[in-house]
């Protein structure tokens, strides 16, 4: 066995935010490493996830998910190489995904590790366009929003990890129109010349989003996947045809806010038009795993799919990543990668 390290850093969360994260709300700290008890594996971290979804964990409220507890360390997606092994199936030198993020080292149950093959793809990729997020749109358009070929599709957050999956995903399976929106001009141009969407706009620019959608969609769209919530879903809601539906993903616009967000002003509309609004929980189409894996596994190596990474390196930077991404500073998927 390889000699283990005495001691590993992990990131506590020590303070419930208010509004937005700050830095002081969480504490990078040295906890001691240990062998792994029967049944379990000791990983060393390549590279571990920060997502929006994380946010809503900071709160003591009861969810989907259970919070984070204060002064423990929090966790999340993570890729890593298996440094000793006490449990059947797994060796030294394996690679595997799990949901211990946040820290060096992580003592995993077998039975939550997910061997993976760097062969096949960059390891990084399991935790975006071939992990949870990549998972989220492929469900979230396809059995969520009842995707057809046809339907003109508005992604809102079109540039972070999961709505620069569906906006390609809904054109490479013959949708009419794919329009998305992101919050610079280097994202939209990023989204139009290279990721093939028929148009974007930048929703910071200083012009409404609903002008903007309607500049963009003139004959409406049938699919809105909402990553952002506010004012994009009252917009999509005006422009959504008849039988239209919404995958709520995501309302990253209002998690960070200390009062409550007044909804959508044009609710009356979901009546005449007779749209569905539906939520979309990665947990709920885990069944989705392998032909999710295949089809976009597929697509990948054929060139057909692009995806882009924005990387923080070094676990002292774990918080600078999660806060930025919040703050829309990634293009794709934010990824702390710890790998040396």
């Amino acid at each position: 066995m390889t000699a283990l390290p005495a001691t590993s850093r992990e990131w506590h969360l020590v303070a419930r935010p208010h509004g937005w994260p700050v830095p002081a709300d969480f504490a990078l700290r040295e906890v001691p490493v240990e062998a792994p008890a029967e049944g379990r594996i000791l990983v060393r971290n390549l590279h571990f996830s920060v997502d929006p979804y994380m946010r809503g964990r900071m709160n003591d409220v009861k969810s989907y998910i259970p919070p984070f507890k204060l002064d423990h360390p929090m966790d999340g997606g993570a890729v890593g190489v298996v440094v000793a092994s006490n449990a059947a199936g797994f060796a030294e030198g394996d690679h595997v995904l799990h949901g211990l993020g946040w820290r060096e080292y992580a003592g995993v149950p077998a039975e939550h590790a997910t061997k993976v093959d760097p062969e096949l793809a960059p390891l990084s990729t399991y935790l975006g366009v071939l992990g949870m997020t990549g998972l989220t749109a492929y469900a979230g358009l396809f059995e969520t929003a009842s995707f057809k070929a046809g339907d003109a599709v508005f992604v809102s957050g079109a540039a972070g990890a999961v709505g620069s999956q569906v906006g390609q995903l809904a054109k490479l399976n013959g949708a009419s129109r794919v329009i998305g929106s992101a919050g610079s001009d280097e994202k939209v141009k990023w989204l139009v010349e290279e990721l093939g969407f028929d148009a974007a706009f930048n929703y910071k620019s200083g012009r409404s989003v609903r002008d903007q959608l309607r500049e963009a969609a003139p004959d409406g769209i049938d699919v809105y996947f909402d990553n952002v919530g506010g004012e994009h879903l009252e917009a999509a809601i005006s422009s959504l045809n008849v039988h239209g539906r919404a995958a709520i993903c995501g309302m990253i616009a209002q998690y960070n806010d200390t009062e409550p967000v007044p909804g959508p002003r044009n609710m009356a509309m979901i009546i005449g038009k007779r749209l569905r609004l539906q939520g979309v929980l990665v947990g709920d189409h885990y069944g989705l795993q392998q032909q999710f894996v295949e089809e976009v596994g597929g697509r990948l190596r054929a060139g057909e799919l692009k995806y882009r990474e924005t990387f923080a390196t070094g676990i002292e930077n774990g918080v600078d990543a999660f806060l930025g991404m919040l703050r829309g500073d990634n293009t794709g998927k934010m990824i702390v990668s710890l790998d040396r």
